[in-house]
């Protein structure tokens, strides 16, 4: 246990509340399962998370604000607006699928609770889209897409590479032919946003 000494952080709850869902799941997971492994009273842990579906959101947020400050990263580039969307797409693809492969037992408690969770989800959707946009709006303004409504084509080109990043498809992603799927989605994806 950890000493008690130590500031009891929103952060400190929200890794701690992870762990426990690692564990235990999100049915068994408890608040005084969190606040044991934090070394306070589960008392401590209500005064940041008013309720348990709170802090349930709260991780679910963190953890997809994760892949969207990843994504930013890429939206903010120098690149092409066509190399942006093409690594903007690959990399969401690649952060979706290391969750699902790299900590199968997260990835599904967090299937879990992305599903308790629209609000958090619904954000996180509206964040991406955001972020397509821009890189859209970007190739409008240099001649290299010639979409007539970004926000329009943004939505489009979410949906239509939902097999990529939707996580009820992850046991699709293993399949070895996903690659090749990948790419030659969005290369479509690119020809159509190019196509005068």
């Amino acid at each position: 246990m950890p000493p008690t000494s130590e500031i009891l952080t929103t952060e400190r709850i929200l890794e701690a509340t992870e762990e426990v869902l690692r564990r235990h799941g999100p049915a068994k997971a408890t608040v005084v399962d969190v606040a044991r492994a934090l070394g306070v009273s589960h008392g401590s842990v209500y005064r940041h998370f008013r309720t348990k579906a709170a802090l349930r959101e709260a991780v679910t947020k963190r953890w997809l604000d994760r892949t969207s400050e990843r994504l930013a990263g890429i939206v903010a580039g120098e690149d092409a607006p066509q190399e942006r969307l093409r690594a903007w797409l690959a990399t969401l693809f690649e952060a979706k699928r290391h969750k699902a492969g790299g900590d199968p037992e997260l990835f599904a408690t967090y299937t879990v609770l992305t599903d308790e969770n629209g609000t958090a989800v619904g954000e996180h959707i509206a964040d991406l889209t955001a972020q397509l946009t821009r890189i859209i709006e970007d190739g409008v303004a240099s001649g290299a897409f010639t979409a007539t409504d970004p926000a329009v084509a943004a939505r489009a080109v979410f949906q239509a590479t939902a097999r990529f990043h939707d996580p009820c498809h992850a046991p699709e992603w293993k399949n070895p032919a996903i690659e090749t799927d990948f790419t030659a989605v969005v290369d479509l994806i690119l020809r159509g946003l190019t196509t005068p």
